[in-house]
């Protein structure tokens, strides 16, 4: 696509953003703590209709992904084509991602569907940056969640980087590790007691995040 077309396409999705332009819920989600340098607070189903309207096209979203808008950063992964979206630009928007709301979207609409998906999520929840392993944890969610199993090596790296994460990381990371968690513990019985051999001996823990960890576990058991 010509730098022209692109940037008429741009303008084109701004003008539409700025008709749905909501200031309430711009305002509810800056109260909730979701910080952007600029929010229309135009919600998710509009933005979908908007996403509609255009092809997938690779030089699109990456032009829309470059904004410092949400809206434009949740269409940029609603029209990035699957097949040019290589792994070292993955990379490159997985470090620039700082909202849950865009890590969660991005994982679902774009990152979940990459064929090097479960490679990727592994190296990602070994990260050091916050959201590059949130995203980890939630794209593996996502993979588990349509019935992906786990090679018993694999199974045990992610175990092992989870409980890691979750004792050593911020509430934001220890939901995402939860959410990926779960899905594991889905998958069959032997998944779930895996997990529960994790947490042996953590209920009397004199670290919080054991405890934590353990009375996260304990309910989930009961509850399946």
């Amino acid at each position: 696509m010509e730098k022209e077309e692109i940037a008429g396409r741009l303008r084109d999705i701004k003008g539409q953003l700025r008709l749905y332009m909501n200031g309430t819920v711009s305002k509810s989600m800056r109260e909730k703590g979701l910080l952007y340098k600029v929010n229309f607070g135009v919600e998710i189903p509009r933005i979908k209709e908007i996403a509609a309207t255009y092809e997938k096209d690779h030089d699109l979203a990456q032009a829309l992904w470059k904004e410092e808008i949400r809206e434009c950063k949740i269409l940029a992964g609603l029209l990035q084509p699957v097949e040019s979206f290589w792994p070292e630009i993955a990379d490159i928007w997985v470090e620039q991602i700082y909202t849950p709301e865009i890590a969660e979207l991005t994982c679902m609409n774009l990152f979940q569907h990459l064929p090097y998906a479960p490679a990727k999520s592994l190296q990602w929840i070994a990260g050091e940056q916050l959201y590059v392993q949130i995203c980890g944890f939630l794209t593996i969610a996502r993979l588990l969640g349509k019935r992906g199993d786990m090679a018993p090596r694999v199974a045990n790296e992610f175990l092992d980087q989870a409980v890691a994460s979750f004792l050593s990381g911020p509430y934001l990371l220890q939901r995402a590790v939860t959410t990926a968690l779960r899905c594991f513990m889905q998958q069959s019985e032997e998944h779930a007691f895996a997990v529960c051999r994790r947490v042996d001996g953590m209920e009397a823990s004199g670290v919080e995040a054991e405890r934590l960890l353990y009375g996260w576990v304990r309910e989930e058991v009961s509850l399946g």
